[in-house]
């Protein structure tokens, strides 16, 4: 069952909801039906699966909190998935904290996210929901940066649903368009399951080097600005490592677990920042930039730490990633100033 606050066309729902339909008490007559030209049918009857609740958020949370729910009164476990602006997560963020208290199991999807949300003014940027997402109790948060990864960890958080030892998930999504081919997904079945395994597991080498002299840590929609930058590195003779993390409250658990404090599973830290290979560290992403900070204690190396921490802009993204310094000058200059 998906829940959106009238956001259903622009969040990429439309294909869905020509699949399953909207959700009505009875059949209600389509005025649009005849129309060649319309992409997204509005067809409400009781057999739909969407539930649309106008501009209300905290009524959003509030439903698929009670979806969530129906495992543990009824025996009978429904799906929700509740989508909406990401950075109206923060507007519904205590009515979705309770619900999850109380033990509604569901997954909420923000999108699109961040400046890089830059052409709808500054009003439309979120800043702190991956700070959210890696904080709020009971639930796991992803930032996927390829379609892919998008399945891999949908399917995960679908697969904690409706169960005692279960929780919520949170998935921070762009809208912006990444070619598919810079995830670089293994051929080979074995190495793809590696992958995979390693996605949901809260991060992966996207770009592997010989001798690494730094690392570059980027999460969501700042990959191609990170890979990137590795580029123009290597142009300087500096070989760069790509590490592109999809949860930093997986993360933060297993780094976490690694100290005593915790009970997470904490092999994807040998995995993906083994000590052998600790190099000085730049993190980016479209966020604020204390959200993966801490990944730099793992080995207690020298970093630098980019993100957003003021309200944004409207412009080209180009500019507004500059501005913020999350572009790719801004990586390499770090970089650089790691180095010495």
């Amino acid at each position: 069952m998906t829940v959106s606050p009238d956001v259903s066309s622009s969040t990429n729902l439309a294909g869905w909801l020509n699949k399953v339909g909207i959700w009505s008490p009875a059949e209600r007559h389509d005025w649009f039906a005849d129309d060649a030209e319309t992409t997204m049918h509005w067809r409400e009857r009781p057999t739909g699966q969407h539930m649309e609740l106008g501009i209300a958020e905290t009524n959003l949370v509030g439903l698929i909190g009670e979806l969530g729910a129906t495992w543990s009164r009824w025996g009978q476990p429904l799906f929700p998935i509740g989508v909406l602006y990401d950075p109206f997560v923060e507007r519904a963020l205590e009515p979705w904290s309770y619900g999850i208290y109380a033990g509604g199991q569901s997954i909420l999807v923000g999108t699109p996210s961040g400046v890089t949300l830059a052409a709808e003014g500054g009003a439309h940027q979120s800043i702190k929901t991956p700070s959210i997402g890696l904080e709020q109790p009971g639930c796991v948060s992803y930032e996927p940066a390829f379609a892919i990864e998008v399945e891999w960890t949908l399917l995960d958080a679908i697969s904690r649903l409706g169960r005692p030892d279960g929780s919520s998930s949170y998935l921070r999504l762009s809208t912006r368009p990444v070619s598919q081919a810079l995830a670089a997904v293994p051929a080979d079945p074995a190495a793809r399951e590696r992958r995979r395994r390693q996605v949901i597991a809260g991060a992966y080498t996207l770009r592997t080097a010989a001798h690494p002299a730094v690392m570059l840590v980027g999460m969501g929609a700042m990959i191609p600005e990170t890979l990137a930058a590795a580029d123009r590195l290597a142009e300087q003779g500096i070989e760069a490592e790509v590490v592109c993390v999809t949860s930093p409250g997986l993360l933060f658990e297993a780094v976490q677990a690694r100290s005593g404090l915790g009970e997470a599973p904490s092999w994807i830290l040998d995995q993906v920042f083994p000590a052998r290979r600790a190099v000085p560290m730049v993190t980016v992403l479209d966020g604020h930039p204390h959200t993966l900070a801490f990944l730099a204690t793992i080995h207690h190396v020298r970093s630098m730490s980019l993100g957003v921490s003021r309200f944004g802009q409207a412009g080209a993204l180009e500019d507004v990633y500059r501005y913020h310094g999350i572009d790719t000058d801004a990586v390499v200059r770090a970089a650089l100033d790691l180095l010495g």
